[in-house]
């Protein structure tokens, strides 16, 4: 019998048993992170940061959004909900009421941001119900990101546009606690901002090449340093944090504070930090995934991230703590380098094109009441006064998008609603649509075309690869170094943590935790 004991410890080395719950899950977004930039710029990450998560965690290489509306709102929700946009209702910033034709904006109401048009509960709100002495907290660099990972419950926390200090609203509480009111009041924040934005390395080190606004350390053709031709005026300090990588160390260097503030991981209830880091979308989409600004940022990020997972084991262990990392979307190459030849998709102008056939098709009126998120609003009043049939006149708009420069795919509202696709662009487009929200007509664009908007080079909200295919990592909590490289759905993400935590999945949730390392 005896020498079966040294067999038998082997295999426990190879396949540890899962620990117990852990007693803090951290959930970090990187935002606009494609799945390919965890390789394409490893050799210059350090071994604490990305890279520990990487090779010690379990790492899905298939992981992707399998829907078309790929913005940050909508697969936000997707993440914390675990249900697709058809389920969770998100499907932008903002859509129309059909019965007053009034734009609704998802996160504004009377008492600040808050989540007053969600509609599916969160992993935060669903912890909070099973465990009420559980403790969730989310920060993020916009409210629009905190609101939708935080949801109805616990403390919800984001910079504020005016002065770049940490603030929440009386949804959530009627005044903010006394070590953030501190902090404010130092102006801690603007510690993160020195001097000009330089490479963290020489430039030769660098896989990209465009830039604009940072400086190349090392030596250049007209000798040392050397800017860009100058793309953004920074006016504030809240956008001086969000388009530099400062915007990353302050949230991180946050989140810290709150671990040790907030006494996260020090009892038995379980609870919850989400991070959301918005700067690296606005960086990515300011600037492109080609440039030497999103590279030096993801170095910079790098740094951040080993120093706060050092600075989280050291007050939680390791094997008490669930870190997940992912992105809301990957982004486009830059719409004036993507190959074939793209270009940007101006709404407005298509808004106004489309009315005018619908003027030429039924007469004069205002037919077509908004065009945003790739939806086209019709003003359903106007119609029925005209007694037409709603259908007919979505069907013959999607046609007719189908011509305009850039669309590659529309679908009707009602195709959508009475059909089922089981496959293709269809599928994707359907898993977008949420029927009290969506427009009569949703489109998507063609490869490397992007929404014309200011400060955007390169952008997401598509069903290619660059927006749906992000990187996700799971470490701690007893998870052996693994890659799972089947193709594994986003909507994974929330009822593989509600496992970890012993609860059940948030109630809408359609995805299925995974197998390989939540048992």
């Amino acid at each position: 019998m005896k020498k079966f004991i040294p067999i038998l410890f082997g295999l426990l080395a190879v396949f540890p048993s899962q620990a117990a719950r852990p007693r803090l899950v951290v959930q970090i977004v990187v935002g606009s992170m494609r799945a390919g930039d965890l390789d394409r710029y490893a050799a210059h990450f350090g071994e604490g940061g990305f890279r520990r998560l990487m090779e010690g965690g379990a790492r899905c290489t298939g992981a992707r959004y399998d829907y078309q509306q790929t913005s940050t709102p909508v697969s936000l929700a997707t993440l914390t909900t675990g249900a697709m946009p058809s389920t969770h209702g998100v499907i932008g910033s903002r859509w129309l009421d059909y019965t007053d034709n009034r734009t609704v904006w998802l996160t504004e109401g009377r008492q600040g941001p808050g989540p007053y048009h969600l509609i599916a509960p969160t992993l935060s709100e669903t912890l909070s119900l099973h465990s009420p002495d559980s403790r969730c907290i989310t920060i993020a660099g916009e409210a629009e990101s905190a609101v939708v990972m935080g949801g109805r419950s616990g403390e919800v926390y984001w910079l504020d546009p005016q002065q770049g200090s940490w603030t929440s609203s009386y949804f959530y509480a009627a005044e903010l606690p006394e070590w953030i009111s501190r902090s404010n009041r130092q102006r801690y924040n603007l510690s993160f901002l020195v001097g000009d934005w330089r490479t963290l390395y020489d430039r030769n080190n660098y896989r990209n090449t465009r830039h604009w606004d940072i400086f190349l350390s090392g030596p250049s053709r007209r000798g040392g340093a050397s800017p860009g031709a100058g793309r953004l005026s920074l006016a504030s300090d809240y956008e001086r944090l969000l388009y530099t990588p400062a915007g990353n160390s302050a949230l991180l260097d946050f989140a810290k504070q709150a671990i040790v503030q907030c006494r996260l991981g020090s009892d038995a209830a379980p609870d919850l930090l989400n991070i959301c880091l918005d700067s690296s979308r606005r960086i990515t989409e300011a600037y492109g995934p080609e440039s030497v600004e999103a590279e030096d940022m993801l170095y910079r990020l790098d740094r951040d991230l080993a120093d706060f997972l050092t600075f989280l084991f050291a007050q939680v262990e390791e094997d008490d703590v669930l870190v997940i990392l992912t992105s809301d979307h990957g982004t486009s190459p830059s719409y004036d380098l993507a190959a074939p030849a793209a270009d940007r998709f101006n709404s407005r102008q298509f808004e106004v094109i489309v009315n005018g056939f619908l003027n030429v098709r039924y007469g004069a009126g205002d037919w077509v009441v908004d065009c945003n998120e790739n939806c086209i609003w019709l003003n359903h009043n106007f119609i029925y006064e005209r007694g037409l049939n709603l259908s007919d006149v979505q069907n013959e708009v999607a046609i007719f998008a189908m011509q305009f420069g850039g669309v590659s795919h529309a679908l009707a509202a009602t195709a959508m609603r009475t059909s089922y696709f089981g496959s293709g662009y269809a599928r994707r487009l359907q898993n977008s649509f949420y029927p009290r929200r969506s427009g009569d007509v949703v489109f998507n664009l063609m490869p490397g075309w992007i929404g014309e908007r200011d400060r955007c080079h390169s952008s997401s909200g598509s069903m290619y690869g660059y927006d749906t295919e992000v990187p996700l990592l799971f470490f701690g909590a007893g998870i052996a170094p693994q890659r799972i490289r089947r193709r594994v759905d986003m909507t994974c993400v929330a009822p593989t943590a509600a496992r970890f935590l012993e609860i059940s999945e948030p109630a809408a949730s359609e995805g299925e935790a995974l197998e390989e390392i939540a048992d």
